[in-house]
Parts: C-alpha cells; structure tokens; sequence
C-alpha cells in the first residue's frame, strides 16, 4: 500500500486525471470513429469517395491544427485551450447522432480533427509542466499505454454497437468527452498549478514559427517520424487487404496480431522504457528503427500465424521504443515558454499517416504486397539517418545555445 501511495504520489493530481482520461477517451473515439466509414455506408447513399473525404478529414485538420493549438497553448495558457477544446469535441459527437447530410458529416470530422489536435499537443505540454524532468519519460511513457488500453477496449465495443445502435456508440463517446471536460474543470479550479502553462514573456505566432521553421534538430526529428508512421501505416491500411486475399483466415489473423500489438504495448512499455532510460533518446529512437524495419520485412513473408505473430513482435517493440522516445526528444528541444508550440508541430508526423496509405496502395496495385513492404521497410530505415543528423544539430544547440529561443 505503501508502494503504490509512493508511486501515485510522484505525479501531479492532474497528470493522473489526463491519464485516466486518455484511456476513456481513446477508448470512446475507437468505438466510434474506425466504424464511421460503415456508418455512413449503411445509412447514408454516399460513394466511396465521399465516404473517403469524410473520415480523412478528422486526420488532415489534425496536421494542420497541432502547430496552431500548441501555440496558442503556450499564449494563452494551457486550461482555456484544452477545455475548449474537450467541449467542443463533446457537442461534435453529439452531432454526429442528428446530422443528416454529408456536408453536416465532413465539417463535424474536420471539427473533430481540429480540437482533437489542439488538445493532445496542450495535455502532453501541460503533462511535461507538472511532472520533474528526470520522471518524464515515465510520464510519456505511461501515456502511451494508456493510449493502447483505449485502443485495445474501444473497438470490441464499438463492433457490438455498430451492429446494434451506432448512434449509440457516438452519443456515448460525447459523454465521456463531457464528463473529463467537468472534472477537469473541477480540478483546474481547486488545484494550483505550481509550474507556469505559460510564459510572462509575449511570443506571436510568428516568432513562433520562424523559431520552429530554423530549428534544424526538430525538423530532421519530425522527417524521420514521418518516414516512420509511413511503414508503420501500412498495419491498418494496406496489410489487412494483403492478408484477406493471401492467406487462409486472413482478417481473424488480423484482428489476432492487432490485440497481440495492444497487449504487447500495455504490458512491456513500462519494462523496455525502464530498460530504454539507461541509453540516449537518439540510441533508443534508432534502435527502434531497426525493430520496425525488421518487422517490415518479416511482414511481406507473412504465410500463416507464425511468420504474423513474428513480425507483429518485432514492429510492436520498435514502436514501444520510438514513439515515447520521440515525445521525450520533444520536451527536451522545446524552450520552457514555447512546449505547446513543439508539440504542436510534432503533429506534422501525421503526413506520414496520410501519405503511407496512399504510396503503399500504389505499390501494392502496380506490384505486390512484398514489394510495397520492401520498398517501405527502406523507408524506415531512411529515418535513421534522420534521427541521428537530428541528434547531431541537437548536441551542437547543446554546446552553442541558439540565442533565439530566448524570444
């Protein structure tokens, strides 16, 4: 008892309260938003282009917004833009359960993507403010898993409701956003903040951006994320429609490897980020790479069970260490007065999310599944080179402080 009162007492009420949060919250999102292609689909007459359009939408404002509700964050201050946008992403669910018409649909996905990108970079920000630096990685760390707990429980959900009552599933997911907006709001008012959302010191939007724009360590560090998420894509895009046409039970393999990935996740991130600490980011970050690249490659030899469960292994360790490890690299370039504003523009990774579907679907159609894992396991690999250019520009920064991040 004493244990874990310890454990629970190294952390800020409130880091506990966005951890909490990002479990119910993931978990509500992914009982909806992966079923609203079938959704729409079934209930409404709309082509698959629409359909399309639709649901990109949510991860294109997402890249767009990151930049824009990191900085205001750091403006502003972190409470005003983070429960503005939880609200906002309430009544959006809310809205999903009346609209009627495709335009209603894709401005309230968009609306989604938007403060959903505003959100995320301002909790992460405000995470990093109230937590000593030496326990931060612990605390990204712990937000991934609990990012994976949401994932692994959402869909099971969401695949009862879709066949049931979808409208549902939204209502539900507008009510969890709802509730972690009120008692955030409880807990921002009772609870004194002892570390600064924001700086004393004015920065506008453009100094914001010529700093992110000639900050060479961030720039090389977000390209090699990019390079990354295009491979690791390819999982829930391109790969299922490999598998269902290769392989006997293809889609139950799938849907196998991706609870083995979110079980991985929840289970060995804490143990391989303890393990990770005693190496640098950049080392951790490369290492990584590597286990996805290898997982890559073991993906286009994928016969049955076996070579499936190898290769989800591999890629899901490389991703226990990237992913953390790049939070972490973050915090550690961002200037106290301008975290939002970092990991606002760390959501520019997301074009990898939305370029890797659509080159590894060119490949896969002019080729052939072990093409397009070839070609993108390269890809992957490329992201070192990134990483440790990155690395270099940061250790020079280190030595030679750029003076203009003291705006």
């Amino acid at each position: 008892m004493v244990k874990i009162k310890s454990y629970i007492g190294q952390f800020h009420p409130i880091v506990w309260v966005l951890l909490i949060g990002t479990v119910l919250s993931r978990g509500a999102s992914f009982m909806t938003l992966p079923f609203l292609s079938i959704y729409l689909s079934r209930h409404m007459d709309l082509s698959p282009i629409v359909i399309g359009l639709t649901v990109g939408m949510s991860p294109l404002m997402a890249t767009v917004g990151g930049f824009i509700g990191g900085h205001l964050s750091d403006r502003f201050g972190r409470k005003p833009v983070m429960l503005i946008s939880l609200f906002t992403v309430a009544f959006v669910y809310y809205g999903f359960t009346v609209a009627t018409g495709e335009g209603w649909f894709i401005l309230l996905n968009a609306l989604n993507g938007l403060c959903n990108s505003f959100f995320e970079p301002t909790a992460q920000a405000l995470m990093a403010d109230l937590t000593d630096k030496e326990k931060r990685m612990k605390v990204y760390s712990l937000r991934y898993t609990a990012m994976n707990i949401g994932a692994s429980a959402g869909p099971l959900v969401g695949a009862y409701l879709a066949n049931t009552s979808a409208k549902l599933s939204f209502a539900i997911t507008g009510t969890t956003y709802l509730l972690y907006a009120m008692v955030l709001v409880i807990l921002m008012k009772r609870l004194v903040l002892t570390k600064p959302g924001q700086s004393k010191k004015g920065v506008s939007f453009g100094d914001a951006f010529k700093i992110i724009r000639t900050d060479k360590a961030l720039r090389y560090l977000i390209i090699g994320i990019i390079l990354v998420n295009m491979g690791y894509v390819q999982i829930d895009s391109n790969f299922p429609q490999i598998l269902e046409g290769t392989v006997e039970n293809g889609i139950v393999i799938f849907s196998t490897l991706i609870t083995i990935n979110a079980v991985m996740v929840v289970f060995l991130q804490m143990p391989i980020s303890h393990v990770a600490e005693k190496f640098r980011l950049m080392q951790v970050m490369v290492i990584g790479a590597v286990f996805m690249a290898a997982g890559l490659v073991a993906f286009s030899f994928v016969n049955g069970w076996v070579t499936a469960i190898l290769a989800i292994v591999f890629l899901t360790i490389g991703e226990i260490l990237i992913f953390p490890s790049n939070s972490m690299m973050i915090d550690q370039l961002a200037p106290e007065h301008l975290r939002g504003t970092y990991f606002g523009a760390a959501q520019f990774r997301k074009i990898g999310n939305f370029l890797g579907p659509i080159i590894g679907g060119f490949l896969l159609s002019q080729f052939q599944g072990q093409i397009m894992f070839w070609v993108l396991t390269i890809t992957t690999l490329g992201s070192v080179v990134f990483f440790l250019t990155g690395n270099k520009f940061y250790s020079i920064n280190e030595k030679t402080p750029n003076l203009e991040k003291t705006i």
